[in-house]
């Protein structure tokens, strides 16, 4: 090892917590941070791109690349995770969809006993993140860090899958984060002037010019160093080198909803057997660590249409290169925003109090690629859906693999493994059905490519769902927040049996919020922030 470097706190993970962490933490002087990241810097001009983004799902230089063990109640698939391996962690590859989800997600989180995260108390934290200048200010904030921008509400495409949706008997919403997040809309972004707002270039990047300020890349932490019951420090490897950190005052796990227990059971806290079968000296025995792992599963629903505004057309060779230099010179065009037109957060039984169901409604053929006559023929024009459960029942759990802080974890969501998770998507794909057969959308599909009318029945949308499903990449709880026994964190992100650790990620949620989890994990790091440096709380927001 080499000698020490001294900080006060040292924060595990530069993703979408950690980097809003560096940037709240490091505003006071008086403090040394040191930030350590296992990725490299994100300097690639595809991680700015945003319509780039399904693409960086599979890049192998800025993603974990992990997959499932199989899953037994999808068909024994192992399914692939693309979590992101760079500054601004998957914020920085992500769909950069910004959705908060329901305000009674949070109230539930209060009525668990967890006082201070009713929507109430964080909806301030929201709020100070943004810079939303269109939003409505009781809910939206200006001149915070992370742009927002709007998502398509004027195309033919846009209108039609909202009207659709109202026709089909359910509300539409002008703001899925304002005072009704229930209904259609439209799908607001992380993006600012054309680029992708990660948490890296929106928090990170100003915050790099403190002195105060250390972030290490390429820094693979290996484990918490503890002593006497409190965490003082961490072991990682950077460049082939092990280094030593020491932290005076806290250490900050923030590597995801994976890498955070993972990190933990290296470092002696999890479940006893688990850390004796890898060799490791359990000195806290925390069992639910790596357990209670949530996720957002969707299938696939795809039709053919021969009246949309296409993506496809704008793939056309020359066309997309005269879109690039629009882009690259002005941060304008169709390259600035993503082909998805609507969002729908709807209940799939109306007795139901809040919605159960996502559907997430597209316009660009999931193979669109880039095409010229006479030489390759496009995609042609399509309308897809993917509907997403939203409040699953399942739980899943991560393990580790070895000792070896090297080796991946060993993933198991566990996906429908409940009647309930399965009627509810069930319900979820008639409903979809439903909502494109009904005008206007009606009147622009020709008809069901995928799955198509032969899968009828239940049991073959069961079927269908089964062979096909896969996670949404909203992973959390696997270190989760609570009052119990058997919580890892408590209300103030302390992890239980140790003093001077903390974790603040998507990992500590007691339940996957019925949204998209990049908002709530930012918000997360916000009040986080607060609650290491000991500042009063913004007053609550009364709704």
């Amino acid at each position: 090892m080499s000698n020490s470097r001294v900080y006060d706190y040292i924060i595990v993970g530069a993703g979408s917590a950690g980097c809003v962490l560096a940037s709240r933490l490091s505003e006071d002087p008086s403090v040394k941070v040191l930030l350590l990241e296992a990725g490299k810097a994100d300097r690639s001009m595809w991680l700015k791109l945003p319509i780039k983004f399904r693409d960086l799902r599979t890049a192998a230089a800025f993603n974990w690349g992990y997959d499932t063990e199989p899953e037994p109640h999808l068909d024994n698939r192992s399914i692939y995770i693309p979590r992101g391996k760079v500054l601004g962690g998957s914020s920085s590859t992500n769909g950069m969809t910004y959705c908060r989800g329901n305000p009674s997600d949070y109230d539930e989180w209060r009525q668990l006993g967890l006082q201070g995260w009713a929507y109430r108390d964080v909806l301030p934290y929201f709020k100070r993140s943004e810079d939303f200048p269109r939003g409505d200010p009781k809910f939206h904030g200006v001149g915070g860090p992370l742009g927002i921008a709007y998502g398509d509400d004027t195309s033919e495409i846009h209108r039609a899958c909202v009207e659709s949706g109202v026709n089909a008997g359910f509300p539409s919403t002008p703001d899925h984060n304002a005072a009704q997040s229930e209904g259609f809309g439209r799908a607001d972004q992380t993006i600012r002037n054309g680029r992708r707002a990660s948490t890296s270039q929106a928090f990170l990047k100003p915050a790099l010019k403190r002195a105060n300020l250390t972030v290490a890349t390429s820094a693979h932490a290996h484990r918490v160093v503890i002593e006497q019951n409190r965490a003082v420090g961490v072991d990682y490897r950077q460049h082939g080198k092990l280094i030593t950190a020491r932290a005076e005052r806290e250490v900050i796990v923030s590597a995801g909803t994976y890498n955070s227990p993972q990190l933990l059971m290296l470092s002696g806290i999890g479940p006893a057997d688990e850390l004796a079968r890898h060799g490791i000296k359990t000195l806290h025995d925390s069992p639910h660590v790596g357990r209670n792992l949530q996720d957002h599963v969707h299938v696939a629903l795809s039709f053919h249409s021969d009246r949309t505004q296409a993506l496809d057309n704008e793939l056309r060779f020359d066309k997309l290169m005269l879109a690039a230099l629009n882009w690259a010179l002005f941060g304008r065009g169709y390259l600035t925003t993503l082909p998805l037109p609507c969002l729908g957060y709807i209940r799939s039984r109306p007795e139901l109090a809040r919605p159960d169901i996502e559907l997430m409604m597209l316009r660009a053929h999931p193979n669109a690629h880039i095409w010229f006559p006479g030489f390759r023929k496009p995609k042609g024009n399509f309308l897809g859906c993917l509907p997403i459960l939203l409040h699953p029942e399942s739980r899943g759990t991560v393990r580790l693999r070895s000792g070896n802080p090297e080796d991946k974890v060993l993933i198991r969501h566990n996906h429908l493994s409940t009647d309930g998770d399965i009627r509810t998507l069930r319900a979820a794909v008639k409903i979809t059905r439903d909502v494109y057969a009904t005008a206007p959308l009606k009147d622009m599909v020709t008809r069901e490519l995928f799955p198509g009318k032969a899968v009828a029945t239940d049991a073959e949308i069961d079927a269908y769902i089964r062979s096909t499903a896969v996670t949404v990449y909203h992973p959390t709880s696997t270190c989760r927040m609570g009052v119990d026994v058997e919580a890892v964190v408590d209300r103030e992100l302390k992890v239980n049996g140790v003093s001077g650790l903390r974790v603040v990620d998507a990992s500590i949620m007691p339940f996957v919020t019925r949204g998209h989890t990049n908002a709530p994990t930012i918000m997360i790091a916000e009040k986080g922030a607060d609650l290491i440096s000991g500042r009063v709380p913004p007053a609550p927001i009364e709704i």
